[in-house]
């Protein structure tokens, strides 16, 4: 065999090991004869399966510049990056890739480390039952598994098989019955082998276009390697403490607010723990309303940042702000000085009922 003969060999070989993913990935999606409601069966007993992975969250939520909600326009309103390490889930790493560096969370048992690469911060972070949503919630198949809590059969239905990750995925669909949601569906790709969600796509009402996307790009199932879920800081790492969370975990804990059982038509839902707040959380599966109770100086403040921003606008509620699907409204002071964030996955008429009756019955304080 000449030279040239033995590399263009060498090159045919090589061209082939590296489309060959590229391949794996363009055959067709093989479907399966599974219900609908066993699918949704089959998702939630997938709620141990470990893994390693990439997935990918794209947001078009653009919601104005406010400091108190900046976390939460950054995750919905951009696209993020990130490598996943899940045994289970109380034990997993997330890490979101930036140009810049990257931010990794590891949750072990109830507490959460984050480590920020820039600033060469440590923190400890504690688990709380309300709070914003962070990365990891919107991974694909701890999303799928909230939107699909509460579904109710009429409302689920089966659609095609896609490949999500170089996997065969079975395609279901939510369509919410709640008139109060301004979600219009939720498609959900289930891998075929494991029962695990691999992509998840939300659209508004009469919405061609998914507001929200998230979906595996690489996967690999079982246990990852005990050192990818250990951490050792650096020498020079900061240490500190968050003792509150976010807006949303401080106004739960320290408002002494006692939110009504249920809001704009919409049940309250039961926290994790048991113990009652005074944040109220309405509504199920995709259908979210927050109802957050903000001090006066806090009402001040938020309102200063959102008059006058694109979005934004102000009605006889308070000041409402619109990025379909998703809709905040800040309430008109009470007598103290104080108002509710009313925030959701509502239509703005929920929003509006939702002020009304806190108008008309405010919320008292806490028994001490």
């Amino acid at each position: 065999m000449t030279a040239a003969r033995r590399w263009t060999l060498v090159g045919a070989v090589v061209l082939l090991l590296v489309s060959l993913p590229v391949l794996v990935r363009a055959l067709p999606a093989h479907d399966a004869e599974v219900s609908a409601t066993a699918l949704l069966a089959r998702v939630r007993a997938s709620r141990d399966v470990a893994f390693s992975g990439y997935a990918e969250t794209a947001g078009s939520v653009p919601l104005p510049d406010n400091a108190e909600l900046e976390s939460l326009g950054k995750l919905l309103g951009r696209t993020n990056k990130e490598r996943v390490w899940w045994r289970d889930p109380s034990t997993w790493r997330v890490a979101t890739l930036r140009t810049t560096g990257e931010t990794d969370l590891w949750h072990s048992g109830n507490r959460m480390l984050r480590w920020e690469y820039e600033s060469r911060s440590v923190t400890l972070v504690p688990d709380r039952d309300v709070r914003l949503p962070m990365t990891a919630d919107l991974l694909p198949h701890e999303l799928a598994r909230r939107v699909l809590a509460g579904a109710r059969p009429g409302e689920l239905s089966r659609i095609g098989a896609q490949r999500v990750a170089g996997r065969d995925a079975l395609g279901l669909r939510l369509v919410p019955s709640d008139p109060q949601s301004s979600i219009g569906r939720v498609d959900v790709y289930v891998d075929r082998a494991s029962g695990l969600p691999l992509e998840v796509a939300m659209f508004g009402r009469h919405a061609t276009r998914p507001s929200l996307t998230t979906r595996f790009v690489d996967l690999r199932i079982g246990a990852p390697a005990a050192s990818a879920l250990s951490f050792s800081p650096p020498r020079d790492a900061i240490f500190q403490t968050d003792e509150v969370v976010d807006i949303a975990d401080a106004a739960n804990r320290f408002a002494s607010r006692v939110p009504p059982p249920t809001m704009a038509g919409l049940a309250q839902r039961r926290p994790p723990s048991g113990v009652p707040g005074s944040v109220g959380v309405y509504g199920r599966g995709p259908t979210v309303l927050i109802a957050v109770p903000l001090w006066e100086r806090s009402a001040t403040r938020v309102r200063e940042d959102l008059e006058g921003k694109p979005g934004a606008r102000t009605i006889d509620a308070g000041v409402l702000v619109t990025t379909p699907p998703l809709r905040l409204l800040l309430t008109e002071p009470e007598r103290s000085g104080s108002a509710w964030l009313l925030a959701g996955t509502v239509t703005r008429v929920a929003l509006e009922d939702a002020a009304a009756q806190l108008q008309a019955s405010p919320p008292g304080s806490a028994l001490p």
